[in-house]
């Protein structure tokens, strides 16, 4: 063999060598990802197989939860995925959907700056029959819309900010072009797998969307289980309203101290009920909420209306109310117990949601802050309020 051949030779296999030893290294950088499931993933969460066919963990509360907020961290490691441009080979986000047999069907992407702020996943049947999983276990969602926070990158960060103000300024989120893809997405997987087979899930500005959403569909007599952690709820349209309730207070405890009328304030009474809707079934969502977090901490603050808080009602999430009986704007507040106080960052982290110390309690379902929010839902515009019924 010639000399020019030997060296040529030795070139290729360097050259093989450094290829493989590139693909380890890759390999290695994406396994000791901090974002990695197997680093910061939950830790004693099993892969759905037979077994679930018979008893199905998504019927526990926990385990529910858990995959919830792993949905949503997909989410977030879609978009990283996509700004790091990462393949199929060395991605991160879909690691957090194949433990629990599900698959990426399309991603939600704000038509602003071409950002994933969303994604539509489906229970993977492919996956599942290969862990003899003929039909999908009692409880698993047959479709989930899921939705992401702010991410505090260069390539999106001027949008969910932008959002984060629409929010702050004015407690509301339909202008965003987020809210119709996502509420677009929700409706179509509704129509096409029933409500009852479908959820919507997302954590802080995703879970503000996720909220807004459901209750626009809630008001098209579409019910879908709803899962939001750390939710907004600080906005200037709420301080402004507190002032106002304040400023409300001041002036009935004034008015109780002059002479007034009562068949007056007995008619007007009389008024404020017939505004409410009757005989309709409640949409309850699931707000996870830490104390420590500033962001949502304002939905443990109590309703103080005088209606009476039934536990044992708001359980039954789709119970229906008895004839006559009022409706009473409602959540499952679940509130993480953990003693001491928390940073910020840790207070209003997904991670702890999927945190195997985490304790929860069940919180009060009468907050004032989502009656405020959920209101629209029982009670009647005042323009049918006014309108004489037809053929009278």
């Amino acid at each position: 063999m010639s000399k020019r051949g030997v060296e040529e030779m030795r070139n290729e296999i360097v050259a093989a060598e450094g290829e493989i030893k590139m693909e380890n290294f890759e390999k290695g950088v994406v396994e000791s990802h901090p974002y990695a499931f197997h680093v910061s993933g939950p830790r004693n969460v099993a892969s759905p197989n037979w077994r679930d066919l018979i008893n199905s963990s998504w019927k526990d509360a926990n385990y529910k939860r858990t995959v919830m907020a792993c949905f949503v961290q997909a989410v977030y490691l879609l978009e990283i995925d996509r700004q790091e441009n990462r393949t199929e080979e060395n991605a991160l986000a879909p690691k957090w959907l194949i433990p629990f047999k599900y698959k990426l069907v399309e991603t939600l992407n704000d038509e602003r700056d071409g950002s994933i702020f969303g994604a539509i996943l489906e229970w993977d049947r492919s996956a599942a029959l290969s862990d003899f999983m003929l039909i999908r276990p009692s409880g698993a969602p047959r479709a989930v819309v899921a939705l992401r926070g702010t991410l505090l990158k260069s390539q999106t960060m001027r949008r969910d900010i932008e959002d984060d103000l629409r929010f702050l300024a004015w407690e509301s989120l339909k202008g965003s072009v987020r809210f119709n893809a996502a509420l677009n997405a929700l409706k179509s997987i509704a129509t096409k797998y029933g409500s009852n087979n479908v959820c919507i899930v997302g954590h802080s500005l995703g879970a503000g969307f996720a909220l807004q959403v459901g209750k626009a569909l809630a008001k098209e007599g579409i019910h879908v289980e709803a899962h939001l952690f750390n939710p907004p709820s600080v906005s200037l349209a709420m301080s402004l309203r507190n002032i106002g309730e304040k400023a409300g207070v001041a002036w009935k405890r004034l008015k109780s101290m002059l002479p007034s009328n009562q068949d007056t304030q007995t008619s007007n009474e009389g008024n404020d009920t017939q505004s409410f809707r009757i005989g309709l079934k409640p949409w309850v969502p699931h707000l996870y909420i830490n104390n420590s977090d500033y962001i949502c901490c304002s939905y443990t603050d109590q309703e103080k209306n005088g209606l009476r808080d039934n536990h044992d009602e708001c359980d039954k999430e789709n119970a229906k109310p008895r004839n006559g009986q009022q409706v009473v704007a409602a959540a499952k507040l679940f509130l993480s117990s953990n003693k001491g106080k928390q940073k910020f960052l840790e207070a209003h982290g997904l991670e702890q949601w999927w945190s195997d110390n985490l304790e929860l309690q069940m919180a009060i379902s009468n907050s004032k802050l989502i009656s405020q929010q959920l209101k629209s839902l029982y009670t009647l515009p005042a323009s049918q309020l006014t309108q004489p019924k037809r053929g009278q």
